[in-house]
């Protein structure tokens, strides 16, 4: 399933380098990964779900912060699994930092990297595209 971009194009298939910034926000982009496990059967009460809908706000919540600007959001359902791709413009890839008590920030990475089964990021000329995969089983 793809969002539109803001100018109506499709956002999927889109190089972070080679097309607009898309008109996706994190509750949209939540909306649409919901309406997908539901439609494959998996329940919105689940931990599986949860999980999913996490590792979704994190990735397009720091493209948004972070990133410059999401450049593609692409989601499918293949094998069990939901395969999640979030673009965005910026050429550094995401790392772990230490955590310290009270900081404010940090958590994210870490935790998608525990949420997913397979994670990989691709760096591009303009930017980069993360593709996460969680098992539905």
């Amino acid at each position: 399933m793809d969002l539109p971009a803001a100018d109506g194009t499709p956002g999927s298939g889109r190089c972070p380098d080679s097309g607009p910034v898309i008109d996706v926000t994190p509750a949209s982009a939540r909306r649409s990964v919901g309406e997908l496990l539901e439609r494959t059967g998996v329940s919105l009460d689940s931990v599986t779900a949860a999980d999913a809908l996490m590792v979704t706000t994190e990735l397009v919540t720091t493209a948004l912060r972070h990133g410059g600007g999401l450049t593609l959001f692409h989601i499918a359902v293949t094998d069990n699994a939901l395969h999640l791709s979030v673009g965005d413009a910026s050429t550094r890839a995401p790392v772990s930092r230490p955590i310290t008590l009270g900081q404010l920030g940090g958590y994210g990475w870490p935790l998608i990297q525990r949420l997913t089964e397979h994670l990989t990021t691709r760096l591009l000329p303009g930017g980069k595209v993360i593709e996460a995969v969680l098992p539905l089983v």
